[in-house]
């Protein structure tokens, strides 16, 4: 057996189910592998789509996402995606080939290449350490969750493996408990506050139960990052999304609160609208698994290391033992209330935390649709069992917040580095890690056009999938940042395209929708087999820019 199969043979024993990838001579073999030995291997049309189609498998899955790349110009064009998955933390493990040989055409220093982004580089030394250095690779990518590069020397691929596979040793990880320190210390602020919001983020996903729990002792309201989004759905006592997305009640209630926990949550500039959500009498408490994230972007008061639902069930023990109070049946508002958990609070959650119920004028007319009018109706005409994927742009917060999603698996935002463009591959990641749910990608005109070699990947699989295109036939965010200044704006505007004639071009259904009546196509091809994807091209107003831009702009 050579290296490069032997690779191949470790990570399927390791247990990678799907991995992504375009297959050049560098990569072909350990690609072959992995598909000898049951691993499901998705073609992209373009490097930068299969690093993001692995990414959102990974989000969406819970697994490690496996990306196969050429060496050279395979791994560089898939550089964006990698980078986007550095720093979301997402665990990715990249195999790419690598050209160790400066007269090759194909050579670069990779590994320095995957620092500069915030990866991992990991190189197969040999063939003795070779089932070594990718047990290593993986495991760093799943335990510490980081993207990890694993070189693959072409002069190494090639070369026998003695002796086959050994049985692969235990990895012995668990998830570490706070100390009991920490876990008081936050026990005690927990059970001085008045007003607690917890804001969970993507670490805090596997934690819901946990987290419901001592959110009901303590009186605490319930928010989540974007990334997060629908962890607490159904609850009487979410907020929704906190930061630029947050409606106006959710942005109320979080800017009172006197303790704010952020759970496996980075509590960034979006997340907390540059620190205007944070009271100045507020206290923050931060609970990570990595040190390095704790007071990254804002000081806090109190920073626990550990596992999310490790520390709440710590915590909660502790309040427990002290007799604070606790509410009988965590999911209901009390008759009186403990904290911010009143009846009245309640019901205005209830009534106004929904970006769809804050009342709006309706700017459709003149051949376009409101976005926020498309959005609602599509909403309401899509089936509730959902996974959502939105690119990046203007029109984001629209399918981001007035698309219900049910629960943490059904939104998937890769926009740890706010890339456009990255849309359309999302939602094949995440349309494969969740065949039971609908996918749905929500695209600018711009992203569209610059991921739209992927509508082949998506006809090709047979994907089910809605495409749904905000086209304002600009890049709209730049036309609402510099356009109120007086900027030209002729180098961020565009004629318009008919993107639904190319959707068409690809094998998929499409309409185009200028009002609200054209959405009956939409339900036609519900209502149908659903035998190929559908894309909507929805020409939409774009007199300003949507709600979120101006707090967006403020990081620029």
């Amino acid at each position: 057996m050579i290296v490069a199969r032997a690779v191949g043979g470790v990570l399927a024993e390791l247990g990678v189910d799907t991995a992504f990838g375009v297959v050049g001579s560098g990569n072909f073999h350990v690609t072959n592998a992995l598909v000898e030995h049951g691993v499901r291997f998705v073609a992209a049309r373009h490097e930068g789509g299969a690093a993001t189609m692995a990414d959102a498998y990974a989000r969406m899955s819970g697994s490690v996402g496996v990306l196969s790349v050429h060496q050279g110009p395979g791994l560089t064009n898939a550089m964006t995606g990698i980078t986007e998955a550095a720093k979301s933390r997402t665990p990715l493990l990249v195999l790419a080939g690598e050209a160790l040989e400066p007269r090759s055409n194909f050579h670069i220093d990779q590994s320095a290449l995957a620092e500069a982004v915030g990866a991992v580089p990991v190189r197969v030394e040999s063939p003795a350490t070779a089932v070594a250095d990718t047990v290593r690779a993986f495991r760093l990518a799943a335990h510490d969750r980081r993207a990890v590069l694993l070189n693959l020397p072409l002069g190494v691929q090639g070369q026998p493996v003695e002796g086959g596979l050994e049985p692969l040793p235990a990895a012995g990880q668990s998830a570490p408990s706070p100390s009991p320190e920490a876990a008081a210390e936050l026990a005690k602020v927990l059970a001085g506050a008045r007003r607690p919001v917890f804001v969970a983020g993507r670490g805090a996903r596997h934690a819901r139960s946990e987290l419901e729990e001592l959110a009901a002792r303590t009186g605490a309201l319930l928010a989540t990052s974007a990334v997060a989004r629908g962890l607490f759905k159904g609850s009487p006592w979410s907020l929704d999304v906190s930061g630029g997305f947050a409606s106006p009640l959710a942005a109320e209630l979080i800017r009172e609160a006197d303790v704010i926990v952020g759970w496996g949550c980075a509590l960034n500039m979006w997340t907390m609208r540059h620190g205007a959500l944070i009271g100045p009498a507020t206290t923050v408490v931060q609970v990570d698994l990595d040190l390095d994230a704790l007071g990254a972007h804002r000081p806090i008061g109190l920073g626990v290391l550990g596992d999310v639902a490790a520390t709440a069930r710590a915590v909660t023990a502790l309040l427990a033992e002290r007799g604070s109070p606790a509410a009988a049946e965590p999911q209901e508002p009390a008759a009186e209330g403990y904290g911010r958990r009143t009846p009245a609070i309640a019901e205005r959650i209830a009534r106004e935390v929904a970006w769809r119920d804050v009342p709006y004028a309706d700017e459709s007319g003149d051949g376009r649709i409101d976005p926020r009018t498309l959005s609602i109706a599509l909403d309401d005409l899509l089936p509730e069992e959902r996974v959502v994927s939105v690119d990046s742009g203007n029109f984001m917060g629209y399918p981001s917040m007035f698309l219900s999603v049910p629960d943490e698996y059904g939104f998937c935002f890769t926009q740890g580095f706010q890339s456009v463009g990255l849309g359309l591959a999302t939602a094949v990641g995440a349309a494969l890690a969740r065949p039971d749910r609908l996918p749905v990608a929500a695209l600018g005109d711009g992203g569209a056009l610059m991921g739209i070699a992927e509508l082949e990947t998506v006809v090709r699989l047979g994907l089910h999938m809605v495409i749904v295109v905000y086209d304002d036939e600009a890049y709209g965010a730049e036309v609402h940042h510099f356009g109120p200044d007086g900027y030209p704006l002729d180098q961020v505007r565009f004629p318009p395209a008919d993107i639904a004639a190319i959707a068409r071009g690809f094998g998929c259904a499409a309409v185009t929708v200028r009002e609200r009546a054209d959405l009956a196509a939409v339900s036609g091809w519900l209502d149908g087999p659903r035998d190929r994807p559908l894309l909507i091209q929805a020409k939409v107003t774009a007199s300003h820019g949507s709600w979120w831009l101006e707090e967006a702009f403020r990081g620029h």
